[in-house]
């Protein structure tokens, strides 16, 4: 159990297991670099507890293979700008609820969190130069909201009886 400075109060952030099925990258993530895995329930206080902090949204590596190059890339922009941030892994089985919680529609996704609140997100794989200039971006830029994803429109044709 670790404990972490939130303001003057204490947050308890409980370890949470690593799941069954995982790339090493993904989990070398959390056993070599000090990530932890979030689930639904606990990326809330993980995000609240203070500073920067990325959510790494992997995605299926299959699907996404990029998401591996992410993984790899992850520390070291980490170390580029002196443990700025801590960083957080989604489980794949919490994976669409973060997602939804911070707006994002794109696998995989580095998702930028300030003291609880959302503050932008970056997807996919990106050139390193790229990678600095953006992250040293959002670590400048205020918090704000996250955006919303939108619910799917329904395409209305003459055949469709509840359109008028």
């Amino acid at each position: 159990m670790s404990i972490e400075a939130a303001s003057s109060e204490a947050v308890v952030t409980l370890p949470v297991a690593a799941p069954a099925l995982v790339s090493p990258l993904i989990d070398r993530l959390v056993s070599a670099h000090g990530a932890i895995w979030l689930t639904a329930d606990n990326v809330a206080d993980w995000a609240a507890a203070g500073g920067d902090r990325v959510i790494l949204l992997a995605g299926d590596p299959v699907r996404f293979p990029e998401a591996l190059d992410v993984a790899v890339v992850l520390p070291e922009l980490r170390q580029h700008f002196a443990q700025r941030f801590a960083i957080g892994v989604a489980t794949r089985e919490h994976e669409d609820a973060i997602a939804k919680r911070y707006g994002s529609i794109r696998w995989p996704a580095l998702v930028f969190v300030r003291d609880g609140q959302y503050v932008t997100v970056l997807s996919g794989m990106l050139d390193w130069d790229v990678y600095v200039e953006r992250v040293a971006e959002a670590l400048a830029m205020p918090a704000s909201r996250a955006p919303t994803i939108g619910i799917p429109v329904r395409n209305g044709s003459a055949s469709d009886s509840s359109c008028h």
